[in-house]
């Protein structure tokens, strides 16, 4: 009983720290901003189900489950304490639930989406890893080995030489594709960082992967190989898997910033995966810092929070709000600094 009052009592004071540390860490976040926020976390509260998931397509798979989840934390609230507790406590037992006996946590999500679903709830748990209590954390620290060597091995499928190092849909996929790569190496990075069993030549040789996918004619990067597509909505995806591996200022960045202040405005009109678009850029032009983020962020506040629905949602092109919804506040709180993953080093020039 004394433990469990005194874990308690930690946990009260994580959140109070943590709700401190989110609005020192943004202090330059407009009210307007902060409150299109709390609104998109309100309706991802109400529209989660009892068992942790979500309505409406893909909803049982997990994986919005866990960006869900991510959004929570991205704004600094914790799991068990506070407004939204119970919420992140229902979403990491949700996803927990996936996972099968080896750890893979995409036996539920149809069609293209395993891997996909895998590498985002494995980030997921990867991410809350340390905020739960004794018992969800003895069950997290079960799944995530088993979670990051599903992740390797599918990585170190024998695959040609514009693939080796991605990753594809299914974990026995022979070819890879930027768009499912992105996620993966996430996981992986916040797993290493989290003190999983990741080695230096998986991110390495991922890194090489995102590399070759480059566009040399304008520095974006592309969906597979040499099919350009889905280079405005991947583009920041590359940004920001070069950054958060070291490669700050590398010119394959560089050169890729430059193309997305370009095109970033297209994703206005965009008619597929705006949100998903959103996301990867608000996250990779963050990265960058100074004039290149100031003026994205600008565009990006004052261009969709007109759009935000009155109940606190955005809709998705995939007919999921929640989908969306949290994808959006993912974006709108990069400056937050909550998530571990997305940490960007404090030398990165603000002014």
């Amino acid at each position: 009983m004394k433990s469990r009052i005194a874990f308690t009592a930690l946990q009260a004071l994580v959140a109070a720290l943590a709700t401190a540390a989110a609005a020192a860490a943004a202090p330059n976040v407009p009210d307007a901003v902060d409150e299109s926020i709390e609104r998109g976390l309100s309706f991802l509260a109400a529209e989660q189900l009892e068992d942790g998931s979500y309505p409406r397509r893909h909803g049982k798979g997990g994986a919005i489950t866990a960006l869900a989840g991510m959004a929570f934390l991205a704004k600094g609230y914790t799991p068990g304490t506070g407004r939204y507790g119970a919420i992140i406590e229902r979403s990491v037992d949700y996803v927990l639930s996936q996972a099968g006996p080896d750890g893979f946590l995409g036996l539920h999500q149809e069609n293209n989406g395993p891997m996909y679903c895998h590498s985002i709830c494995t980030l997921f748990l990867s991410e809350v890893s340390g905020m739960v209590d004794p018992e969800r954390q003895r069950r997290i620290d079960a799944v995530l080995p088993g979670a990051t060597r599903i992740l390797l091995d599918a990585q170190a499928v024998p695959k040609g030489d514009v693939h080796r190092g991605g990753w594809r849909y299914q974990r026995t996929s022979n070819d890879s594709d930027m768009s499912c790569s992105g996620w993966a190496l996430m996981a992986l990075r916040s797993s290493r960082l989290n003190g999983g069993r990741v080695p230096p030549e998986a991110i390495e040789n991922a890194v090489e992967y995102v590399k070759h996918q480059q566009n040399p004619d304008d520095g974006s990067f592309r969906y597979q190989g040499s099919n350009s597509g889905y280079a405005l909505t991947l583009t920041g995806a590359g940004i920001l898997c070069l950054e958060l591996c070291g490669r700050h200022n590398d010119p394959a960045t560089l050169r890729a910033a430059r193309r997305l202040r370009e095109i970033y405005p297209e994703l206005e009109t965009h008619r597929g995966n705006r949100c998903y678009g959103m996301y990867y850029t608000a996250q990779g032009l963050f990265q960058m810092g100074g004039e290149t983020w100031a003026e994205f962020s600008d565009w990006m506040y004052r261009t969709w929070i007109p759009r935000q629905r009155e109940n606190g949602s955005w809709l998705e092109e995939e007919d999921s709000p929640a989908y969306g919804t949290a994808l959006m506040v993912l974006a709108f709180t990069v400056p937050y600094r909550q998530l571990p993953i997305y940490q960007r080093d404090e030398t990165v020039d603000e002014s």
